[in-house]
């Protein structure tokens, strides 16, 4: 590996790691502006409804998962509306910190399932926009410059990696 070559592979990990702050900052206040959707079908309705009030979808999948032929099903189906309606989007490859970060306000409060007992699916997650101020967010112009820059090199959904805390 050339001097460049590193140079490059440590900016990119700089930055993912940049992105990977970006977004739980956006999923931080979008939890607390109760603008999140979480799941497969709840996403799917959603989108059905006002596909234009959504400013990012996250598909979360772990190993297991990749085997699940309805899930890639599902992810592909979003996928393909979300592109069809210019909505961000991100692949977060390790759910389970995608679960922590989402789960917190359900340990203090009442949970988005209504309280039962099974885990909520996490493998969709839409963040809509509340407000027009939200668009100012640095987070999540952050967030909407990486798809877009992402897109260009042809990577239409990049996967991310939240950092550990």
């Amino acid at each position: 590996m050339t001097l460049e070559e590193f140079s490059a592979a440590e900016q990119k990990t700089e930055r993912m790691d940049t992105v990977g702050d970006a977004l739980e900052e956006v999923l931080s206040k979008a939890r607390s502006q109760r603008t999140i959707t979480v799941g497969v079908y709840e996403a799917a309705k959603l989108l059905n409804v006002d596909p234009d009030n959504v400013v990012l979808c996250l598909l979360a999948a772990d190993e297991d998962d990749d085997r699940d032929v309805a899930l890639q099903i599902h992810f592909t189906l979003i996928q393909a509306f979300c592109c069809e309606n210019d909505i961000n989007i991100l692949r977060v490859s390790n759910p389970g910190r995608l679960a922590e970060l989402l789960l917190l306000e359900s340990e203090t409060g009442p949970a988005e399932s209504g309280g039962a007992s099974q885990p909520p699916d996490l493998h969709c997650v839409l963040v809509t926009n509340p407000h027009s101020s939200q668009w100012k967010d640095p987070a999540l112009s952050q967030l909407i410059c990486f798809c877009r820059e992402s897109r260009y090199m042809d990577q239409w959904v990049p996967v991310i990696n939240l950092p550990e805390r």
